[in-house]
């Protein structure tokens, strides 16, 4: 029989069999397995009935029926899966059949399975896949990396199924070898760790210190929707406030605050910490979740250490305003410390990260898509080279108009005991970024006192260390210079 499948894809969760209808929708040939493979026929004669998808019960049964050069994507979980998936299908693939994970894999993962399936003549790329089931269905966003010579036998396909933006852009397009397309898709989940945490933190404010409904807290966010903060997840915030349960009571509330996570934003802290990247914002959303877990010790806590009432009393109105611009300055924050990851990690791997087209990619499709993005494209497109997101004029202005507003929200929600971490994590950051001077002098002068770690002094040249007995009982001899 005449191959003439376009694509195998293996996996058939959610997004699997939602990314199979998709690239079916677009004209592309797709061949369906997975590992339990009841699940091939049950989707075959329900969610694919009708369509041109075709079934598979073996590895070899699948491969079988693509043209070539081959390509197999897997949608399955990170880590041990994917390798064990390799392994399955190499003994049945040939030189220039193309291997792709599509999962959310960490990057270094990455790196390493390109090299190893380059290295039996095959090739391989890692994609980031953002958008959930939704965007899997109707256009995600997709970040592909890995072995250059495959893109152009997946570049229709991707780009095909991908969501479009302004004069049908499509969200996706070559990031870069080894594991550049993972670790952007890595960034934008931190983000997302981040913008979920300031919306979180807005929509506490308004309940806790405004006192405000969730019928009332759905207007507002309606209304920021419209305006600089139009975004997908201030969209879905606005549908969750007016969702009903059964009873018509507001669901939100009845929801456990114990909040989950699977690791992304976990590994985005973790590598910026490698790197020595600042990203606070993030850091500081990802330890919310931690905080939120800890619920039996906080309702036992609540009953014991004591604050101030937290009730926000004045002009209502005036307060809200000056929240949604705290939250859009911290937003700009947040997105800043992202791209300055993305360009320590270009530089230590050698990656050449087209920082505009990645704020495309994220346009449309994916979790943090927002118009906000459109003006990070137009300052890289601006200046390629711009060293940090606040410094381009748009950026600049935005939060020197909502500086006032965001200090008098980080100090009430201080004032009233209200927590919000990524606000003032966001805040202490600018001020950190725009101090010419910071007392890390005091702090070398610690180091070189109890460990003689050296300092750099601010009248000699850069790359001059010295050492001081301080004490008169020490010695001479440093422990060697330091690192920044």
């Amino acid at each position: 029989m005449e191959p003439k499948a376009d694509i195998a894809l293996i996996g058939l969760a959610v997004m699997g069999q939602n990314l199979i209808l998709n690239m079916n929708d677009h004209g592309f040939i797709v061949v369906a397995y997975n590992r339990t493979v009841e699940k091939v026929d049950q989707f075959l004669a329900n969610e694919a009935k009708g369509t041109k998808v075709l079934g598979a019960h073996s590895i070899p049964e699948m491969v079988a029926q693509l043209k070539k050069p081959r390509r197999v994507m897997m949608l399955v979980k990170a880590g041990k899966p994917v390798d064990e998936f390799i392994e399955q299908l190499l003994p049945h693939l040939e030189p220039g059949d193309i291997i792709i994970d599509g999962g959310n894999s960490l990057f270094e993962d990455t790196i390493r399975r390109a090299k190893y399936v380059e290295s039996k003549g095959l090739l391989y790329i890692g994609t980031g896949v953002s958008g959930g089931e939704e965007g899997a269905r109707h256009g995600p966003s997709i970040m592909p990396c890995g072995s250059p010579a495959a893109w152009p036998h997946v570049k229709a396909i991707f780009q095909g199924v991908s969501a479009k933006v302004e004069n049908n852009v499509p969200c996706c397009d070559w990031v870069g070898e080894g594991g550049a397309g993972h670790y952007v898709k890595m960034v934008h989940n931190g983000i997302e760790y981040g913008d979920m945490q300031l919306i979180c933190e807005a929509y506490n404010l308004m309940k806790t210190g405004l006192g405000m409904t969730p019928d009332q807290m759905h207007e507002v966010f309606a209304e920021w929707n419209k305006g600089e903060l139009d975004s997908y997840l201030i969209e879905i915030s606005r549908d969750i406030l007016a969702y009903k349960d059964t009873d018509g009571s507001p669901l939100v509330e009845k929801i456990l605050d114990t909040a989950g996570q699977k690791g992304t934003g976990k590994w985005t802290v973790v590598s910026s910490q490698d790197l020595g990247i600042p990203i606070t914002l993030i850091a500081e959303a990802v330890y919310a979740r931690c905080v939120s877990a800890m619920k039996e010790e906080r309702v036992a806590a609540a009953k014991k250490l004591k604050g101030p009432k937290p009730t926000i009393k004045g002009d209502q109105k005036k307060f809200i305003e000056a929240i949604r611009q705290a939250l859009y300055a911290s937003k700009i924050v947040s997105y800043a410390q992202g791209y300055m990851l993305m360009r320590a990690a270009a530089a230590e791997n050698k990656w050449n990260l087209n920082y505009g087209g990645i704020a495309l990619m994220w346009r449309g499709g994916c979790i943090i898509r927002s118009a906000f993005l459109g003006k990070i494209k137009e300052a890289f497109d601006k200046n390629s080279k711009l060293s940090n997101l606040m410094l381009d004029p748009f950026f600049k202005k935005a939060i020197k108009d909502c500086q006032r507003s965001w200090r008098n929200v980080v100090a009430m929600a201080a004032k009233k005991g209200i927590p919000v971490p990524a606000f003032s994590t966001a805040l202490a950051f600018y001020d950190s970024y725009r101090s010419e001077r910071l007392p890390a002098n005091l702090l070398q002068a610690q180091r070189d006192y109890f460990g003689a770690h050296t300092y750099e002094r601010l009248d000699k040249p850069r790359g001059e260390f010295f050492h001081t007995n301080w004490t008169g009982r020490g010695g001479t001899t440093a422990s060697g210079t330091y690192t920044v």
